[in-house]
């Protein structure tokens, strides 16, 4: 199955000019949702990981399942003023504005291995921030994941000093 088949593009989303790559048809279609779900445990269940952080919202998605079949613990990662006890914040910019993300500030302990899980790269903002939250806590970054790349948007120079892995990329549609 080819999965980049299984995700609806949606153009001019949220503004003019952005092709939005839509995972929810992905989600909707069981087979391709296990197939991922599937191929990522897959990859990582041999590594040692001891977290996997995961990127509000989507990246809960596939976070959340990779947490549970690998059998480590789960920390999201979430927009300001998300979360309900002491957190880290970190601000970035992304393809159509600036956001911060945040985390609990012992939601990783010193030394804990992490893998950190969205739905898609792009300007490669938002896992940056997330990354950084992650080292700050004392955690290090195994890998970055994502099921979506845009390679055209450079995302991948912005985490250059990490290893990453992505399922799927979409090339200057």
């Amino acid at each position: 199955m080819n999965l980049k088949d299984k995700i609806r593009t949606v153009p001019h989303w949220p503004i003019e000019g952005v092709m939005f790559r839509d995972i929810t048809t992905l989600l909707e279609d069981p087979e391709a949702f296990k197939q991922t779900c599937d191929m990522l445990y897959e990859r990582y269940r041999g590594m040692e990981i001891d977290k996997v952080v995961a990127i509000d919202a989507r990246g809960f998605i596939f976070g959340g399942v990779l947490a549970y079949k690998l059998n480590v613990g789960f920390v999201p990662v979430r927009k300001a003023g998300k979360l309900p006890y002491k957190t880290i914040s970190e601000s970035y910019t992304l393809e159509y504005g600036e956001n911060v993300v945040e985390m609990h500030i012992d939601a990783i302990a010193k030394g804990e291995k992490v893998l950190v899980v969205d739905d898609l790269i792009a300007t490669g903002g938002t896992i940056s921030a997330a990354t950084k939250l992650v080292e700050k806590l004392g955690g290090e970054v195994v890998e970055c994941v994502f099921i979506v790349e845009l390679p055209d948007l450079q995302g991948r120079e912005k985490i250059k000093n990490y290893k990453m892995f992505t399922l799927t990329e979409f090339e200057g549609e």
